[in-house]
């Protein structure tokens, strides 16, 4: 399996723990990955006390977890409501 389809394997174990554990409130669904670059869409009426962004942020963690850094550079407003995207920059953690 080549490095880029290891890491998006990983992405998408990960979106699915996110999901498994935070949904309905908050469900991902990954729009795409271009290099250290992934977007993903999430939807749900998220809990407004907590923050909005610490929802997305906490993809992030949940990368981690699978080995991979993970940072989000920016959260993206849609004309959906409960509809928000977070693009995230990825990469492998180093062993060692």
């Amino acid at each position: 399996m080549s490095m880029q389809a290891r890491v998006l394997a990983l992405i998408r174990e990960s979106i699915e723990l996110y999901n498994r554990y935070r949904s309905p409130e908050a469900t991902a669904h990954l729009i795409r990955t271009s290099g250290e670059e992934v977007v993903v869409a999430f939807e749900g009426t998220f809990c407004e006390s907590c923050g909005i962004v610490d929802w997305i942020e906490d993809l992030a963690y949940v990368m981690a977890e699978y080995g991979i850094e993970a940072e989000l550079k920016k959260v993206i407003d849609t004309d959906e409501e409960h509809v928000k995207i977070g693009v995230f920059r990825v990469k492998l953690k180093e062993r060692g």
